[in-house]
């Protein structure tokens, strides 16, 4: 069976979810390339219009305090699901391919065809997993962005939350309660964000192991030390070095190939027309949510 439908969103991430929901359009995409554990809105937006209470987080940096909100990921999750109740996520994340084979649109997963359809239009937002959509792809290098997950083993316990930096390689510096240990001990891991393009991918100069040692070396210039070692005969403390150790590498396209638009709004301008809508018939469905410690 083939369907029809009038406009339709293509597109992974919280864009293309917004906007799908904003003017009720069927949704399509491949991987779902949801906002990551450490991408934050800004405090001052207000989501009750998805049900999200107002809700905001205080992060200790070496120069102070920064204010965020809520997760991109749970706004994400949230419009996944009103999508859902409203019938408008056909193939929810059940797709692996979308492309054009010039007819009518073919998704697939990773066996078979498991729909077909027409459109009269289509709001491209780019997505990884799409074919011949958008044949006048981008010419500009592809950008990623890179997240290290390190744990440390020694000099994890204290109160930073946050550091940034003026570099794209180790740009940010995330802790948060580690994962690894059952409790709380108090002991925090590190999330790494780099910003690199394809050629730096395979460059070891910005390898997994680099990113752990120049994080190091962001933590020491900011007046960071491993445990107390003891003290020097004229009194002053000495401290053991930092001992981590890498966990795993993700790394996401940030510019999806093929996403030319410039006519497509942009997130604040989608978050914008997101706050005038209301949830009308699920003003019911609540959103409990509280933002990790």
């Amino acid at each position: 069976m083939i369907f029809e439908h009038e406009n339709v969103v293509i597109g992974e991430g919280l864009r293309a979810a917004m906007f799908a929901y904003i003017h009720k359009y069927p949704l399509f995409f491949t991987r779902g390339n949801t906002p990551q554990r450490f991408d934050y809105l800004s405090p001052e937006l207000k989501l009750e219009c998805v049900g999200i209470p107002d809700q905001r987080r205080r992060l200790s940096t070496p120069s102070g305090f920064l204010e965020v909100g809520i997760p991109k990921r749970l706004l994400w999750e949230r419009l996944i699901f009103l999508l859902s109740l409203e019938g408008l996520l056909p193939l929810s994340d059940l797709c692996v391919n979308i492309r054009d084979n010039g007819q009518r649109i073919v998704c697939t997963n990773e066996y078979s065809k498991i729909y077909e359809f027409n459109f009269n239009t289509c709001y491209y937002f780019g997505d990884s997993g799409v074919l011949n959509i958008n044949p006048e792809a981008s010419s500009s290098p592809s950008k990623y962005i890179c997240y290290d997950y390190v744990a440390f083993h020694k000099g994890g316990k204290h109160e930073i939350d946050y550091i940034s930096t003026d570099d794209d390689f180790v740009s940010e510096i995330w802790f948060y309660s580690s994962d690894r240990i059952d409790g709380n001990t108090g002991v925090k891991d590190a999330c790494v964000v780099s910003r690199l393009n394809k050629k730096q991918l395979r460059d070891p100069n910005y390898s997994e192991t680099m990113a752990r040692f120049k994080m190091e070396k962001v933590l020491r210039d900011n007046g960071m030390r491993g445990p107390i070692n003891g003290y020097t005969p004229s009194g002053r403390p000495k401290h053991y070095n930092f001992k981590t150790s890498h966990i795993y590498r993700s790394t996401f396209l940030r510019s999806p190939l093929g996403c030319t638009s410039t006519d497509l709004p942009t997130e604040i301008e989608l978050i914008q027309n997101l706050q005038k809508c209301g949830l009308l018939k699920y003003e019911s469905l609540k959103c409990d949510y509280t933002l990790p410690a």
